[in-house]
């Protein structure tokens, strides 16, 4: 008998665990534990939370059919969630626990606590990379170092990943057999007790051919374009899979395949999108090699001396998108109402909380991850890094973002900005980006800025030079 322990790999398809699992031939029972005290430390937004409970209901639907029921335990933290393994396990006298590793500090010390409790009761547990395309320690430079670049480290993935097959895994129906019947009651169900706060996922589909078809849809139909679309707000130019990434409804290698279905060689919008995709792995290989990041912790030293001027007015107005930049108030009005933010609008709002608030980046981080419905540590930590500049290969510290110019550049005219702040409705084009300057200003009911870009974006560059400098 086996277990296979199911964490952010919800699908059975491309499932390393699953798939390795099912070769033995022997029966396998999949198991999903709940932790709601770990997630509200982990600051999961209510609306994954949904996404997740959803899911499992179609996940169900496809174990059944591979001959595997879906058994499902709510406890509070990860240390309870080792113990419920290993007492499942030996309920149903597996003799080995299969799981996909997952890269986060705390998520690695609950795999470590599992495997003694498991080694204490005779049973095996075997783990796989499957996160990655390419897990941590295939990509290294030529002193077998982790990349601190992303270019060659993107080179280097590119020259790995082409020289082997890409193996998309299928399962196989595995034997029929019997639970216990002390275990029929943990079998999940729509009525199992799932006690973490939930908000509407609904717009996002869940069952497994939703899914795979949108994502064969935005490789028909958009993936060409997506050099030239992805910034533009206003357009759905971007693949909306993050969601289903993050959860592991989806694997890259999935992306990675139907991205080159057919096709001889990548087009140019093709190959920015993988790019995308290499940019998620090469966040996810930095967690493995440097824990400090699931602590909280800058990647470059320099970064702890930065000061910082938190301001509980200031960082209210950004979160409900009232700070007077009318891009950034429509991204974070659109992120507080559904959940998403698109990637540009991300690094615009990031920015102008850090280098125009001058508050903590630790502050956006979170507020991220108790919203988004793609939150996912490492490629949160390492966007907030990067905007930071604290980050491995960050922008440049000098390198700041106008949200004027940025708004004017990538919603030229402001139907995003429109769509989100009615308020707006009525200004001319030329001054949805800048209402202040409109001599009818006084006629809006929009906040003006709360602060000056330009006197702010001097701050910054001081305060960033102090911290580098070590004064």
């Amino acid at each position: 008998m086996n277990l296979v322990w199911l964490r952010r790999d919800l699908r059975v398809e491309d499932n390393r665990a699953l798939y390795e699992a099912l070769q033995t031939h022997q029966p396998v029972t999949a198991l999903y534990i709940a932790t709601p005290e770990q997630w509200q430390q982990h600051h999961m937004a209510p609306i994954q939370a949904d996404l997740i409970v959803r899911r499992l209901g179609a996940l169900r639907d496809d174990l059944d059919a591979l001959n595997i029921p879906l058994l499902y335990q709510e406890v509070a933290d990860f240390n309870q969630a080792a113990q419920v393994v290993s007492e499942f396990a030996e309920k149903i006298k597996a003799h080995t626990v299969w799981v996909n590793r997952e890269y986060e500090l705390n998520e690695q010390r609950r795999d470590a606590l599992c495997e003694q409790l498991l080694e204490r009761r005779s049973i095996d547990f075997k783990s796989f990379h499957d996160k990655c395309a390419l897990y941590p320690g295939q990509v290294v430079n030529q002193q077998q170092k982790y990349f601190k670049v992303f270019t060659p480290f993107k080179k280097a993935y590119l020259k790995q990943f082409y020289s082997q097959s890409l193996n998309v895994l299928k399962p196989s129906v595995g034997p029929d057999h019997t639970l216990p019947d002390a275990l029929h009651s943990a079998r999940f169900t729509p009525e199992s007790t799932f006690s973490y706060s939930r908000q509407s996922s609904e717009q996002w589909p869940v069952k497994t051919d939703e899914v795979i078809h949108r994502l064969r849809r935005f490789c028909a139909e958009d993936a060409d374009d997506y050099h030239q679309q992805r910034d533009l707000p206003a357009y759905s130019g971007t693949s909306c899979l993050s969601p289903y990434l993050a959860i592991g409804a989806l694997s890259v290698r999935q992306c990675f395949a139907r991205l080159a279905y057919g096709l001889p060689s990548l087009t140019e919008g093709r190959e920015v999108w993988q790019s995308e995709l290499i940019w998620r792995e090469f966040y996810q290989h930095l967690l493995w090699f440097e824990p400090k990041l699931s602590r909280g912790e800058p990647f470059l030293d320099w970064g702890r001396r930065l000061t910082w001027h938190h301001n509980d007015s200031d960082f209210e107005a950004w979160k409900q998108g009232n700070t007077g930049y009318p891009i950034v108030d429509a991204a974070m009005r659109q992120l507080n109402s559904t959940g998403w933010m698109h990637n540009r609008l991300r690094m615009i709002v990031a920015s102008f909380l850090i280098k125009d608030l001058h508050i903590n980046w630790r502050h956006g981080e979170d507020y991220f991850m108790q919203h988004l419905i793609d939150g996912e540590y490492a490629a949160n930590n390492g966007g907030w890094q990067w905007c930071a500049s604290t980050g491995c290969d960050g922008q440049p510290y000098f390198r700041i973002f106008n949200p004027v110019t940025q708004g004017e550049r990538f919603d030229p005219d402001g139907e995003f900005v429109r769509h989100w702040i009615p308020e707006l409705s009525e200004i001319p084009d030329k001054f949805v980006h800048q209402p202040w300057k409109w001599d009818r200003v006084n006629l809006l009911s929009y906040p003006a800025p709360i602060v000056d870009h330009k006197s702010e974006r001097e701050i910054t560059l001081e305060l960033y030079k102090q911290a580098k400098d070590g004064s």
